[in-house]
């Protein structure tokens, strides 16, 4: 197999980069574990079982744990695991950023992203202009963003609605929409429908869709961030209706996790995002695949 060493000095400047722009704006660096007895409930995604409980998929619930004790605002740079993920663009053992700030919602996330690639590309001597699959991608200048319901009507071959009573959005997502989300500058496609966003809070101006968003360049997937949903007994309900799904898709299923809805009560109002290192580092090292980004892809090993 081939290391590619020049990726990997790059993406060792790229993870300094990233510390240092939240180190400078106040952000915590915190540390969670990887081990969790009960994971995010989601019917979609399934973790890495790990003796009597599993590998986490996400820090998500432990971080905000942190947020209801007081930590201010904080980070992590960490390990997530998802079986099944393996692809020219997924792997099961990823490296997750997240990132949580009381006080604020998605839109000053979305904010965050332009001001984090404009860092990294600082540091690493790039200017604001990326050279993507041939392509000029500016991140200096607003970036493109589309509703979900505007980005299926203009690539979807089905509407937005008809896709979801259908249980096709995620397959109507991947194969057509998200790869047309192109452009000179990164794209945000934000307002979700409720359904699809568990634990981000319902827009008040239109409760049919949730405060997420996803970023995109050239039609790869960087972020998922959303105004955190703070009210325990909707978050709970959320959760059993993931399971509820889970199991009508015969696939397993775990108690929820009863110590974060314990704590989610003392949340204050906050948004977070997370953030793919290992395709921050194929973007800032133009790569195509994320094996050229990793030490050892897992077939290597």
């Amino acid at each position: 197999m081939k290391i590619h060493m020049e990726n990997l000095r790059r993406r060792g400047q790229i993870t300094a980069s990233v510390r240092r722009f939240f180190e400078e704006k106040g952000y915590l660096e915190v540390e969670t574990p990887l081990w969790v007895p009960a994971p995010i409930p989601e019917a979609h995604i399934d973790p890495l079982e790990a003796g009597n409980g599993y590998l986490q998929a996400s820090p998500e619930l432990c971080m905000k744990r942190l947020l209801a004790a007081g930590s201010g605002p904080i980070f992590q740079i960490t390990k997530a695991f998802r079986k099944g993920e393996r692809g020219a663009k997924h792997i099961p053992e990823m490296t997750m950023l997240e990132w949580y700030t009381p006080g604020a919602d998605y839109e000053s996330l979305m904010a965050d992203c332009q001001g984090l690639f404009l860092a990294v590309a600082q540091d690493l001597g790039l200017g604001t202009t990326l050279r993507v699959k041939g392509h000029s991608i500016h991140l200096d200048r607003p970036w493109k963003r589309l509703t979900v319901k505007d980005a299926y009507s203009l690539y979807g071959s089905e509407p937005m609605d008809q896709a979801l009573s259908g249980d096709r959005f995620d397959e109507v997502m991947g194969l057509e929409v998200e790869p047309r989300l192109c452009g000179d500058t990164p794209v945000i496609l934000c307002d979700y429908p409720a359904p699809m966003a568990a634990l981000a809070k319902r827009k008040e101006s239109d409760p049919s869709v949730a405060e997420r968003f996803e970023l995109y360049v050239e039609g790869l997937e960087l972020a998922n961030g959303f105004t955190e949903l703070t009210d325990a007994d909707e978050q709970r309900k959320r959760f059993e209706e993931e399971v509820a799904l889970r199991k009508r898709l015969n696939k397993s299923t775990w108690p929820v996790p009863e110590a974060f809805l314990n704590d989610l009560p003392h949340m204050p109002p906050s948004a977070g995002i997370a953030l793919g290192m290992d395709r921050l580092a194929m973007l800032f090292c133009g790569a195509e695949t994320i094996d050229e980004v990793l030490t050892f892809p897992p077939e290597s090993l």
